[in-house]
């Protein structure tokens, strides 16, 4: 996994040579011409779908220049950084997305008005299937202007009920300047950034731009997008894809067809981003996020709880039915393309998503009885009753690595997991973030594909972790270093800077450390990591906190002792109990050439067979309205995986067997279960309000997309589902659907 750190320069032009070619193997594949069954057939992957080493196409192949230590776990030649330094650009808040709001809180539902923003079609209930041309790169003829499936299978459940309110338009397409950054803040609160100022596409200043197809990124820039929104405020966010037309423009990498998934959402399947709802450049997709607290058709009906509610304009408090207890915080969207999914989250295509409810309303200074009030901004000076950003802070962490020329790049066939070797904040290189001396929330994500986190501050003072996978926990856990950080979990933490004194810098710190991309080898203690000898170049100091002044008012925001109690499950009755296995060594039993994927990595349900992905398999079925046991099993002990269950969130009962062994920071809800190597985790759940076809899947999404995916599924209509749904077929043509290839027996339990 790793060059030598003292590295030669003809061994560093052998590994550049090998880079170039397996370049050329992955543009094959882009283009259609090659699949990585070819690659089997000719020798040059293994039955494990690992790529033979090989010289000329492998960097480790065995070479005849001398190799010596080690620092680089990319499986490329090292990031240039082109003299730039860390620690010497601000970090960008993210780039808050334009919302067209219409009336809320009023009772009465007006017809939705023509859709602003760019020329198109009001948004329907079912998709939108007009015609128009269709690229020659692409077949050419005729298709439908949106790429969602058909008919009522697919239309937007609860449409009535949950008529949007809210518009958001974004695009995705290759990178460009931002002529239009809106931090949500000003410029004092943002390091000094002037949003007047075209924000390039690069990671540093200094550093190249990124070309249109290296970086694809929602609106085509940086830094990366908040979506915001407000419980029971509807959104429909119309997603257009303007990726090129040609699939083996991607410089490298990269799908063009591309499905969003709101990561934790709860609401119907064909706003989930299900992995074969993928649709093609020239087309849109219009996701509608109902925003509705869990249970909304089965508890608190009257709507009579006030902790059950959205923050109005007013200062006051809409009153929703619902769970209060199922309310969320921290989400974030990211592509889903089957197969997909690492290239195209690694180029560009995640953002964030805060959710805003009567409990946690992102105003600090309205003391209702209600309101949280956790670190965010006054009501008083902002005017805003909601989602001031001042003091609440959205942070992506990845890593990265780019050619000799600057240009982002990655190893597609390392199916282990792929790992950069230079770190990033917002999507930026190593930067430092101005704060006042006053409570701070981060909101932090892992955004990398394969790279876990722990996180701790240099001088082990201590932070509050306050929410786990965007819920708030029962009670917040002080720590001084965070849980190791799988990828796509959310921590939401609170850090005190009044302790400092203005001119004091301190800084977060990785203590993780890969080999490889199968799981983290070892977590430094802080002096080690700190220290800078770590082989991995990503441990150690990666954002750079400089206290510069004393807040312009007391601080006024809370840490309460007590957050959001977990939903009572213990009176609930189990309806089935299912075992998940992940492993390696999968077979495939299907052989549709959409829909299933060859891959070293699978999944076995109940005792049965390690399968690989096929999203045309049914592998679970649970009835609507009933609640289940699921045991999530790591089939070996050379590895870890984070395993994401979409739609419903889960209660952890044990790890290893042993309630006693889930600590303080996991005994809230979650969506992304860290199974550690050779361990296990038991979650109970509900499945209510929506239905569809979902999935549950590796969120090392190297591992997903090679291919730890299976697709469960729901009777949105009530009953047990007494045939599985038709399995839709995305063509730029139209969507076809098709039978399911595959239907477990211990599907419909």
């Amino acid at each position: 996994m790793y060059l030598p750190s003292n590295i030669s320069g003809p061994r560093l032009q052998e590994a550049e040579n090998a880079r170039r070619n397996r370049l050329e193997l992955a543009q094959a594949c882009a283009r259609g011409q090659v699949t990585r069954r070819d690659f089997l057939k000719w020798g040059l992957i293994t039955a494990g779908g690992v790529l033979v080493p090989i010289q000329g196409l492998s960097p480790f192949a065995g070479s005849a220049f001398a190799a010596g230590g080690s620092n680089i776990p990319t499986g490329l030649p090292p990031s240039p950084l082109f003299g730039v330094r860390p620690f010497t650009q601000p970090m960008p808040r993210f780039d808050v997305l334009p919302r067209k709001a219409y009336k809320f809180g009023t009772g009465v539902m007006d017809p939705l008005p023509a859709f602003p923003g760019a020329p198109g079609p009001d948004p329907t209930r079912e998709a939108n299937t007009t015609s128009q041309p269709v690229a020659p790169e692409l077949g050419g003829g005729l298709g439908p202007v949106e790429g969602r499936p058909p008919g009522p299978i697919w239309a937007h459940q609860r449409w009535d009920e949950f008529t949007p309110e809210v518009v958001v338009e974004v695009t995705q397409e290759g990178a460009k300047p931002n002529m239009a950054y809106h931090p949500g803040v000003s410029p004092q609160l943002n390091s000094g950034i002037d949003p007047a100022v075209a924000f390039h596409p690069r990671f540093h200043p200094d550093l190249p731009d990124q070309g249109p197809l290296a970086l694809w990124t929602f609106n085509g820039s940086l830094p990366p997008k908040l979506l915001m929104g407000r419980y029971h405020e509807s959104i429909l966010m119309r997603h257009h894809n303007r990726l090129p037309a040609d699939p083996a423009q991607n410089g490298g990498f990269g799908r063009h067809t591309i499905s969003t998934h709101e990561h934790n959402g709860h609401h119907g399947a064909e706003n989930d981003g299900f992995t074969g709802a993928f649709f093609f450049p020239g087309q849109f997709y219009d996701y509608h996020y109902p925003i509705c607290h869990g249970g909304y058709y089965s508890i608190n009906l009257e709507g009579s709880d006030p902790r059950c509610g959205s923050p109005s304009d007013g200062g006051g408090i809409y009153k929703l039915a619902g769970d209060y207890r199922e309310t969320m915080s921290t989400h974030w969207f990211h592509d889903h393309m089957f197969s997909f999914t690492s290239q195209n989250v690694y180029k560009g295509n995640a953002g964030m998503f805060n959710i805003y409810s009567s409990l946690d309303r992102g105003a600090e200074d309205i003391d209702d009885g209600v309101n949280l009030r956790l670190p965010s901004g006054r009501a008083s000076d902002s005017g805003k009753t909601w989602g001031n950003l001042d003091y609440d802070v959205n942070l992506m962490l990845a890593d990265k690595a780019w050619d000799a020329d600057g240009q982002l790049a990655m190893d597609i066939f390392d199916f282990d997991g792929f790992l950069g070797d230079v770190m990033t904040v917002n999507l930026v290189y190593r930067p430092y973030f101005e704060v006042e001396r006053r409570k701070y929330r981060f909101r932090i994500l892992n955004a990398a594909v394969s790279r876990f986190f722990k996180i701790a501050l240099s001088d082990g003072s201590p932070m509050i972790q306050i929410a786990n996978d965007g819920n708030l926990l029962p009670t917040p856990v002080e720590l001084r270093a965070l849980d190791e950080q799988g990828i796509a979990e959310r921590y939401d933490i609170v850090i005190d800077f009044s302790r400092y004194r203005p001119g004091d810098k301190v800084w977060m710190v990785n203590l993780t450390e890969h080999e490889n991309g199968k799981k983290p080898s070892r977590d430094l203690s802080i002096r080690e990591a700190v220290a800078g000898k770590s082989p991995d170049p990503c441990v150690g100091k990666f954002l750079e906190f400089r206290i510069v002044r004393d807040p312009p008012k007391p601080d006024v925001s809370r840490v309460p002792s007590r957050l959001i109690p977990n939903p009572d499950l213990s009176q609930k009755p189990v309806a089935a109990y299912r075992t998940f296995e992940f492993g390696r060594g999968a077979a495939q039993t299907t052989d549709d050439p959409v829909s299933s994927f060859f891959g070293p990595w699978g999944v076995k349900t109940d005792g049965g067979q390690m399968l690989a992905a096929d999203f045309g398999r049914v592998s679970a079925a649970p009835r609507f309205d009933t609640c289940e046991i699921w045991t999530l099993v790591n089939g070996g002990g050379g590895w870890d995986h984070p395993i994401h269950i979409h739609f419903e969130e889960g209660q952890v009962l044990a790890r290893d067997g042993s309630p006693s062994k889930v600590p303080p920071w996991e005994r809230g809800r979650k969506d992304v279960y860290r199974l550690r190597p050779g361990g296990s985790v038991t979650i109970k759940m509900q499945f209510r309000d929506f239905g569809g076809m979902f999935m549950e899947h590796c969120h090392n999404t190297v591992h997903e997309d090679n291919a730890m995916l299976l697709r469960w599924e729901i009777d949105g209509s009530g009953s047990a589902s007494l045939q599985p749904l038709p399995t839709p077929i995305p063509t730029p043509q139209g969507v076809t659907f098709v039978d399911p290839t595959d239907v477990l027996p211990t599907a419909f339990k």
